[in-house]
């Protein structure tokens, strides 16, 4: 079934008690990296005027650069040729102020979810090395292929738009649900926005058809009517994307030698959806000096598939190593993709009312809620070590959860005010 944003639109363990409190928050640096993609490593900004026009330039965002590696990846093969400036960068790192940690433990936020607005989370990162590929390729138009709430598909409709490139999106849903109007609901409602092309599919049949000959069969298509498409997997996932969490770990390393007070992380803590984002993260830990050890909580399928995921894409980039020596991947998928328990969505609601950050309930959300609950089960595993959380955005699917979120949020009442209050007609503006 099609549908586009020119169609008729027609009129859904135990858990975690997280006290609220007050803490100071800690952000790394006034001083940020600059985005310089075409040197070996980006120049360190200082916080005099000329750094301040330099971060501000408008000559940057959008724009599409020559691309040169961290040092300590400039042996991987192929190396990008070019890369465009969608996301705003770097995202900020601060202290997450989380309750009831085992001792002495720190946990930090890489705010991923900040990297834009209707363009934010992790998928921007790789889709600045593919779409830098679309574009050198002539296409002109973008073919993905996701869930109906897809995070990813949303972003590539919005980066395709920005570039002046259509979008076709492959949307699986409920075979109930696949000949109705998918709606306006989170995600949905931003594609439609953009004028993405929508094409909905069973999640049967896609189970059985499979992304790469339905994105295949949506290429022909489009191929026999003249245009030119350029096909991105799901999630933005594959040894190109996987450039963007490379270059993430390289910002997260400047970010870590402009504080005073060095911080070295121990762990790095991710959701993991399609692959790309662990396989870079891990990689660029491996490889780079944090050496930290990566953990991803997978939220579909379960670890042995993205063990052999996450090794065909960084073979892809002729690595020489082995996936199961640089990633720990946990099972997370609970009930399953993108289905919560209430345990879970009382856990999101919790984090948000104690730490002011809200997590998505599909990635970030499970995969905090398992970091938490291993933390509890096994404390001594945990103590005293200093672990970043990569947050990677998805706010916009909170949306499609709020009839199960109701019950959770009740915080609110009539005010009432006593009659001995005086009242005049018109005395209250508006604005």
């Amino acid at each position: 079934m099609l549908w586009s944003a020119t169609a008729r639109l027609s009129a859904n363990p135990s858990p975690l008690h997280l006290p609220v409190f007050n803490q100071s928050i800690t952000v790394f640096g006034k001083s940020k990296p600059s985005r310089v993609c075409c040197s070996p490593s980006r120049a360190m900004e200082t916080n005099d005027d000329t750094s301040k026009a330099k971060g501000l330039s408008f000559d940057d965002f959008l724009s599409k650069k020559p691309y040169s590696p961290p040092t300590w990846a400039s042996h991987l093969k192929p190396i990008p040729s070019h890369v465009f400036s969608l996301a705003h960068l770097p995202t900020p790192i601060h202290k997450w102020n989380l309750p009831n940690l085992p001792q002495n433990t720190e946990v930090w936020l890489k705010r991923e979810d900040l990297s834009g607005m209707q363009l934010s989370g992790n998928k921007v990162r790789k889709l600045e090395f593919l779409l830098a590929e679309a574009v050198a390729q002539g296409a002109d138009c973008i073919i993905t292929i996701g869930g109906i709430q897809s995070n990813h598909c949303r972003a590539t409709a919005v980066a395709a738009k920005y570039l002046n490139l259509d979008s076709y999106l492959i949307l699986f849903t409920s075979k109930l649900l696949v000949d109705k109007d998918p709606g306006l609901t989170g995600n949905l409602l931003v594609e439609r926005f953009m004028g993405a092309h929508i094409q909905l599919i069973s999640k049967e049949e896609y189970a059985k058809i499979g992304s790469v000959a339905l994105t295949n069969v949506l290429k022909e298509q489009l191929l026999k009517e003249g245009r030119r498409p350029y096909v991105i997997p799901v999630g933005g996932s594959n040894s190109l994307g996987t450039w963007g969490y490379i270059e993430a770990m390289r910002e997260i390393e400047e970010q870590l030698q402009i504080r005073s007070n060095r911080v070295k992380f121990d762990d790095i803590v991710v959701a993991c959806g399609s692959g790309g984002t662990i396989a870079g993260l891990s990689l660029g830990s491996w490889l780079g000096a944090l050496k930290a050890k990566v953990h991803a909580f997978c939220v579909c399928y379960d670890p042995d598939y993205f063990y052999d995921f996450v090794q065909d894409l960084i073979d892809g980039l002729q690595a020489g190593v082995n996936a199961r020596d640089i990633v720990s991947i946990i099972n997370a998928k609970g009930l399953d993709y993108a289905i919560n328990t209430s345990e879970e969505l009382k856990f999101v609601k919790e984090v948000a009312a104690a730490t002011g950050v809200v997590l998505d309930p599909v990635y970030s959300g499970k995969a905090a809620y398992g970091m938490m609950k291993d933390m509890a089960e096994n404390p001594k595993k945990w103590e005293g070590r200093k672990v970043l959380f990569v947050h990677t955005g998805g706010l916009l699917g909170l949306f499609d959860k709020v009839d199960q979120m109701a019950p959770l949020v009740g915080n609110w009442q009539r005010m009432d005010v006593n009659e001995s209050i005086p009242r005049k007609e018109g005395i209250g503006k508006m604005f």
